[in-house]
């Protein structure tokens, strides 16, 4: 990602293209991650989610044979991340749906989750610095070899699994009735739906700000990608934080008010961030805007999962990933095309704005949204009658 980022800024010097890649890499999600969800709830999820990283390894490998042999075009770019995209939008609600395929004690799945995002946030710490420093060093070409070659281990890690698969059965019908069926679940649930839409307004609004980080390493800190490694490496830093709180957890129990919090927690970062213009200060404001996004995004995966029915939770996890990944390409691309216009630090203003006005709504809806998760709750014997 790193390295993606500052190729096309490096090859265009546009913030628009930076959100224009951002853009086309994600909106494949929005169109097909809705029969996703379907295909999630019927198929063998294990062997759908080894098909997408086969798939997901081709792409990592022809966009490393095109920078190592010096023809790599911003074009190439573009089609190759519509391809990853069409690749994550049924690879992301597998993924999220089989996690509870792994836990054999309902009661751990809140701790599985955010140890899921724990890892993938020691992954973000490490890697952006990582990649500042061989970008900075030997050009771009060997990170993407690097992340070709990581789908080794990916691969063999998932044929050493031995699984068997916890299948619900869901009516054979048609993808249309059995969407429109996940559909009615979601939107008639009110809590389903005011998660999702908190989601969708923090991923649409506050998720853009992490494509202009280029835009903020080469002319606000006067930097090169070492610059832009630290300062993701700083958002990775309070994620996996937040990521460890949500981990030691013992329940799902509260989550929404976290949920309240954290999100108003980012837009505070991103509000603060986009006035400071000293290099140490945005670092450490960077790390609890990373903690606000991370406990955001997890505690609502967290409560989706649980609180979904099992038959339908294929169908959910494709509509949290419509909201959490479906949305940002919208939002990258009119990050980039306000970033040309006003300039990148009010853009990220805005929608930091926007993520505090939600946080408040949804802060006001706790009230309704506890009364009717506690049948639920009790129906899964996460809460008990006194």
């Amino acid at each position: 990602m790193i390295a993606m980022s500052w190729l096309v800024y490096d090859l265009s010097h546009s913030a628009f293209l930076l959100g224009l890649v951002g853009f086309v890499s994600r909106i494949p999600t929005l169109v097909f991650a809705p029969f996703a969800g379907v295909i999630a709830d019927r198929f063998n999820k294990y062997k759908l989610l080894f098909l997408t990283q086969v798939l997901a390894m081709i792409q990592a490998v022809i966009i490393t044979i095109l920078l190592f042999t010096n023809v790599i075009q911003i074009w190439h770019i573009l089609v190759l991340g519509i391809f990853l995209g069409i690749v994550n939008s049924l690879d992301v609600p597998v993924r999220q749906s089989f996690v509870i395929e792994l836990i054999e004690k309902k009661e751990d799945l809140s701790n599985a989750i955010a140890l899921n995002s724990a890892m993938v946030n020691g992954a973000r710490l490490i890697g952006p610095s990582i990649a500042g420093i061989l970008v900075a060093s030997f050009g771009e070409s060997w990170c993407f070899m690097i992340n070709s070659l990581s789908f080794i281990a990916i691969l063999s890690t998932l044929m050493l699994m031995k699984i068997t698969p916890i299948r619900k059965e869901i009516k054979v019908e048609s993808y249309i009735k059995n969407f429109k069926e996940g559909f009615k679940y979601v939107y008639g649930f009110h809590p389903i739906r005011d998660i999702l839409l908190l989601l969708a307004l923090v991923s649409l609004m506050g998720m853009p700000f992490q494509i202009l980080m280029p835009v903020f390493a080469k002319d606000v800190f006067h930097g090169g990608p070492d610059i832009l490694g630290i300062l993701m490496a700083s958002i990775g830093a309070g994620a996996l934080i937040g990521a460890l709180y949500l981990a030691y957890r013992k329940t799902v129990v509260g989550l929404g008010k976290n949920l309240a919090m954290a999100t108003g927690l980012f837009g505070t970062g991103l509000v603060l961030f986009s006035l400071s213009q000293t290099f140490w200060l945005s670092l450490i404001i960077l790390m609890f805007t990373g903690l606000g996004m991370m406990v955001e995004i997890t505690a609502s995966n967290t409560m989706l999962q649980t609180i979904s029915e099992d038959d339908k939770r294929g169908r959910v996890m494709s509509f949290y990933t419509i909201a959490f990944m479906g949305t940002v390409p919208l939002g990258n691309l009119f990050s980039g095309l306000f970033s040309d216009l006003i300039g990148a630090s009010n853009t990220i203003l805005i929608g930091g704005v926007a993520c505090i006005i939600g946080a408040i709504i949804f802060a006001t809806r706790l009230p309704a949204f506890r009364k009717l998760l506690k049948p639920v709750y009790i129906k899964k014997e996460i809460i008990t009658l006194e």
